[in-house]
């Protein structure tokens, strides 16, 4: 099946030394860039992480500390991805809880601020769970019709985006309207449409430590705007202001916008508070 594009979709897969977006680093980042007329571009790079990898995860991937080494850093390579990926919809397998934010993280620490709000966010991962719920092997299984085993290794991004890059093209076959009579499991070849599906939360940033509410009336009613839709607002997910209005804090306690900027926050939950903080100071 043929993508329905209208820009270029990078599909990629990320290796790191852990999980932590503030702590831990990029090994390995390989993509495919599909453009709108079918063509495909690929590339698979291997990055200085600039600290040791760990012995459990040289194990599940295969990549060593001599391996990296003499490889550029992220920050080297930053510009050069910016430029590729600029105007450009993701997709992933598990990308937008783990692969976007750790990326996202990872421009920012380079110091380019790349706008991934700009970005329709494709997530095969929550597309096959809310379909199948089960892993990328089984997902490789299930609709490609083969053993991931038998056509790839494990835990290696750039065989990892090839069988991602299949599942979500077969996914979008075996949903495709006419093909399934339940209209809760027909799915169109349409980025912005994949996009809503794969969100799975209301995260403002991708750490979710700042989340989207509805807004209410005194009465309670959720207040909507003029196409109908709720009208959402900034709260704190964590802390002592948890559930209030990020605005709100900012006003009764501006400490608290210090205090988040030299703590252990992530430079993109920093970022958006910096955001709001100027938007709220720009409205006075």
């Amino acid at each position: 099946m043929k993508l329905n594009l209208t820009k270029p979709l990078i599909v990629f897969d990320l290796e790191t030394t852990g999980l932590d977006l503030v702590k831990d680093r990029i090994i390995q980042i390989s993509y495919i860039k599909v453009f709108p007329d079918g063509t495909e571009q690929r590339e698979n790079l291997f990055v200085n992480p600039e600290r040791p990898i760990p012995v459990e995860v040289m194990q599940l991937t295969g990549i060593t500390n001599e391996q990296v080494q003499d490889q550029p850093t992220f920050k080297q390579l930053s510009s050069r991805l910016a430029q590729q990926f600029t105007g450009c919809d993701f997709a992933g397998f598990n990308s937008n809880h783990f692969d976007v934010p750790m990326l996202a993280e990872e421009f920012l620490r380079a110091g380019v601020d790349f706008d991934f709000s700009k970005c329709r966010l494709i997530d095969a991962q929550t597309i096959f769970h809310k379909m199948e719920r089960r892993n990328l092997a089984a997902a490789y299984k299930f609709y490609c019709g083969r053993k991931m085993e038998d056509d790839f290794t494990a835990h290696k991004a750039d065989e990892d985006t090839e069988a991602t890059y299949r599942v979500l093209m077969a996914e979008l076959d075996m949903y495709a309207p006419g093909k399934q009579e339940e209209a809760d499991r027909q799915l169109n070849n349409d980025m912005d449409e994949l996009a809503r599906f794969s969100k799975t939360n209301d995260n403002v940033d991708f750490a979710g430590r700042i989340v989207w509410k509805d807004m209410t009336d005194a009465q309670g009613n959720v207040m909507t705007d003029k196409d109908g839709k709720p009208r959402k607002y900034e709260v704190f997910n964590f802390g002592k202001y948890k559930g209030w209005g990020v605005a709100d804090v900012l006003h009764r306690d501006p400490g608290y916008y210090s205090w988040m900027l030299s703590s252990d926050f992530t430079y993109d939950t920093k970022q958006v508070l910096t955001r709001i903080r100027l938007r709220e100071f720009n409205n006075r």
